[in-house]
């Protein structure tokens, strides 16, 4: 089994979490160019004395899909 590399995970993610952040400072430019994924409405399942909701949805915008490939380089450089 293969041992999952917590490094790379964690620097995808902020990858993704600074692109975010970038591309909602400049609304305006193509950085924010994107497409939204997922469920539109949440679906609920109701068993009577519990209600789960469950909801996904993904922005994947050209400032976080930089924002990933910069951060597979900084890991290549760390390893």
């Amino acid at each position: 089994m293969k041992r999952v590399n917590w490094l790379l995970i964690g620097l995808v993610l902020i990858g993704f979490v600074l692109g975010t952040v970038i591309a909602r400072i400049f609304p305006g430019t193509f950085l924010s160019y994107g497409q939204v994924f997922g469920l539109s409405n949440p679906v609920e399942l109701d068993m009577g004395f519990l209600v789960l909701t469950f909801g996904l949805k993904f922005n994947i915008t050209i400032a976080g899909i930089i924002g990933v490939i910069t951060s597979f380089v900084i890991y290549r450089f760390i390893r």
